[in-house]
C-alpha cells in the first residue's frame, strides 16, 4: 500500500511535464499550453518612438488569466521561422489594430499561421485561432478570399449580443449558464470599437463564409446596419467576436465604454478559459516548456 501511494506522489510531482492520458480523459491533454499572439504594427506617431510593433497588455493577461503562456510573434519573419514556431505554439490569437487586412505585414504573417492551422486540423493536428475585431476580420478575409468589409461602425459602444439559434450547439457558448446567457442577449457586456465589419447580408450571401463559420450573434451598428458579431468554425476550432472580451477584466480608461460589470468579467472569464482548453488539446510543444 505505501509503495502505491509513493508512486501516486511520484506521478503527482511530475504531472506538470507529462501529457495525461487514461480512464478520466478522452485524448491527451496538454496542461501547459503557450499561446501566440502575432503583434500589431505601430501606426499612433506617439507610439512610434517605443518600437514598430506591439501587443496591448490587456492580449497578453486575459490569455494568461486562462491558464496560458504567451508568446509574442514578430512581424516580417520568414516562412520557415513561422513553421518552427507554428510546432511549438498550441493556439493563435489575431488581435486588434487598424491595418490592411491584404497588404500589410500583419495579414501576411497572419495568414501565413491560417494556412499552417489549415493543413494541421486536415491532418488530425489539433491547433485552434481566435480572432478579435481586426482579427476577427481577418478570418473573414481568409475564408471568403477577399475584402467584404463595410461600414458597421459601433465605436466605443457596449451592447448586448443578439444570439442566434447556433448558440446552444456552439462550443464556444457550451459552458455559459442559461442566466448567463440571458445576461450576454440582455446587459451591455460586450465593448465594442470599430468602424468596419460584415453584414449579416453580405456574410450569408458568401457561400465560403456560409459553409466555413456558424454566426453565434448579430448586432447593429450606429448607422443601422446589422453586423454579424461573433463566429466558430463549423469544422475547424476557429473563433471570432468583432468586440473586445479582454476588455471587461484589464481595461479601466473612464472615458471609454468597458463592461465591468459582474456578469462582463464572468463572460470574458468564461471565453479566455475556454480558448485555453482548446489550446490544450495541441500537442505541440517547445523542447523545454
Amino acid at each position: 500500500m505505501q509503495r502505491l501511494l509513493a508512486l501516486a506522489c511520484l506521478f503527482v510531482v511530475g504531472a506538470s511535464k507529462v501529457l495525461l492520458t487514461g480512464p478520466f480523459t478522452d485524448s491527451p491533454v496538454n496542461n501547459r499550453p503557450i499561446i501566440g499572439i502575432l503583434t500589431q504594427q505601430v501606426v499612433d506617431k506617439q507610439m512610434a518612438r517605443f518600437g514598430k510593433t506591439y501587443i496591448p497588455a490587456s492580449y497578453v493577461k486575459y490569455v494568461e488569466s486562462g491558464g496560458s503562456r504567451v508568446m509574442p510573434i514578430r512581424l516580417n519573419q520568414s516562412l520557415a521561422e513561422y513553421e518552427k514556431i507554428f510546432k511549438s505554439i498550441n493556439g493563435m490569437l489575431f488581435i486588434g489594430g487598424a491595418v490592411s487586412l491584404e497588404t500589410s505585414d500583419y495579414a501576411r504573417a497572419a495568414r501565413a499561421f491560417y494556412r499552417l492551422a489549415l493543413e494541421a486540423n486536415d491532418a488530425g493536428d489539433y491547433f485552434p485561432i481566435w480572432g478579435t475585431c481586426m482579427g476577427f476580420q481577418l478570418l473573414t478575409v481568409f475564408v471568403a478570399g477577399h475584402n467584404l468589409l463595410s461600414n458597421t461602425t459601433a465605436e466605443n459602444l457596449a451592447l448586448p449580443l443578439n444570439l442566434t439559434k447556433e448558440v446552444p450547439s456552439s462550443r464556444m457558448f457550451e459552458g455559459f449558464s442559461a442566466k448567463l446567457l440571458k445576461a450576454l442577449s440582455q446587459e451591455n457586456i460586450t465593448g465594442n470599437f470599430h468602424h468596419y465589419g460584415v453584414t449579416v447580408k453580405t456574410f450569408r450571401g458568401n457561400d465560403k463564409l456560409q459553409q466555413f463559420f456558424s454566426i453565434l450573434s448579430t448586432n447593429i451598428a450606429e448607422n443601422g446596419a446589422e453586423f454579424v458579431s461573433t463566429i466558430e468554425g463549423r469544422k475547424y476550432p476557429f473563433y471570432g467576436v468583432q468586440w473586445h472580451p479582454e476588455v471587461n477584466q484589464f481595461q479601466w480608461k473612464p472615458n471609454l465604454h468597458f463592461p465591468h460589470s459582474k456578469n462582463a468579467v464572468r463572460v470574458s472569464s468564461l471565453l479566455s478559459e475556454f480558448f485555453v482548453n482548446e489550446a490544450r488539446k495541441s500537442l505541440h510543444r517547445f523542447p523545454q516548456t
